[in-house]
């Protein structure tokens, strides 16, 4: 057996063996291609600018109040018609007017509960939860993924370098003699134009399902990996809210924090608990949202409202940088707009790349069984 025919039998067992998870993981990862957008256009509320917006400190004090003592941020939109947002940790949110400071809901239940099923489908193939089992399979399966690019990129290349052979693995054809040829000639030319993208999404997907491969990125860098890692800013606090009296308090800190980007679309205010501190932390964010290089966190002095530090993606690691892009390049939210759409695009063209070789494998394997079963 040649060596290209054992590689394509590799590509062929491997395909058939993860082929289904593969398919649900790009079919999921497509649809939560604008889940950021989707859930606020969701979760706006019709807010009508009346006269000066509430203070920050009237705010936080009433989302204290909604919450229960659980609100651990404010979010403020550079919008005057948007109403604010108060986070309780990772999932917990309440949006308030800022002019009256009525509670006004936690947002669009439907949409918030189609993606959180969507999310949980594709990390965990699962729609009530994380489990071990499906994370287990998802891991597996982006590796058998990483298997069948690297084997289908030997394979995709023609035997004998023709335009005439070429262009049938790169361009699509306005007509096919038969379901056959249309899926072989699919699964070559959406393999070709989606490879690159393919690769980064799929190494960022086995970089961040396994600690090893997390960790490997780390020593590529010549760094050793940190314990743990988080995103300070939207967990929920603990105690009574802490605000020095006689200094600017949360609104000069949110004053601030506006005026040292004016073009800043999202600031995430702190709120202090606990033990009396003398600074107060925002998160002026310039981008999506979803865009570690577009956003800087100022330490801002509660006595006289001066920035006091102010720290970004460029005063990590290169190695954290590395890693904190492999997470955001994942979903393409990375590069904004653009980078979401075409890491849509890119799973769509896995979903057709993926059911058209397990419809290939199909007619190979399972075809001439049916065919000897009916003739016998």
């Amino acid at each position: 057996m040649t060596f290209r025919k054992s590689l394509f039998w590799v590509h062929l067992v491997a395909g058939v063996s993860a082929g289904i998870f593969i398919l649900l993981m790009s079919i999921t990862g497509a649809l939560l291609t604008y889940e950021v957008q989707i859930l606020r256009w969701a979760d706006s509320y019709d807010v009508t600018a009346s006269g000066a917006p509430l203070p920050a400190e009237r705010l936080a004090e009433i989302a204290d109040a909604e919450t229960e003592g659980k609100a651990g941020a404010l979010v403020f939109t550079n919008d005057p018609a948007t109403a604010v947002l108060a986070t309780s940790g990772r999932e917990g949110k309440l949006y308030l007017d800022p002019y009256t400071g009525e509670a006004l809901g936690a947002g669009s239940e439907g949409a918030a509960s189609f993606f959180q099923s969507v999310t949980t489908l594709h990390r965990w193939l699962s729609l009530s939860g994380s489990t071990e089992i499906g994370g287990t399979l998802v891991s597996l399966s982006n590796l058998v993924f990483l298997l069948l690019l690297v084997t289908g990129v030997y394979l995709w290349l023609p035997r004998i370098w023709k335009w005439g052979m070429l262009k049938t693995k790169i361009l699509f054809r306005r007509s096919y003699p038969n379901a056959k040829a249309r899926d072989f000639a699919w699964h070559h030319v959406f393999a070709f134009w989606a490879i690159i993208p393919l690769f980064v999404i799929v190494v960022s997907g086995v970089v961040i399902s396994y600690p090893w491969a997390s960790n490997a990125l780390y020593a590529i860098y010549g760094e050793e990996a940190p314990a743990g890692r988080g995103r300070p800013g939207g967990a929920a606090g603990s105690g009574a809210l802490a605000v020095s009296e006689g200094g600017v308090g949360l609104q000069g800190a949110l004053e601030t924090a506006m005026a040292h980007d004016p073009d800043w679309n999202r600031i995430t205010l702190t709120l202090p608990r606990g033990q009396s501190s003398d600074t107060i932390t925002a998160m002026v964010d310039t981008g999506s949202g979803r865009q570690p290089a577009k956003q800087e966190t100022l330490r801002i002095s509660q006595d006289n409202g001066t920035v006091t530090s102010v720290s970004s993606i460029d005063d990590q690691t290169p190695a954290t940088r590395a890693r904190i892009w492999m997470r955001f390049v994942h979903t393409g939210e990375v590069y904004g707009l653009i980078g979401q759409t075409l890491a849509g695009l890119t799973s769509l063209a896995a979903a057709i790349s993926v059911y058209t070789g397990l419809a290939l494998s199909y007619r190979r394997l399972i075809v001439p069984l049916l065919r000897r079963r009916r003739a016998a």
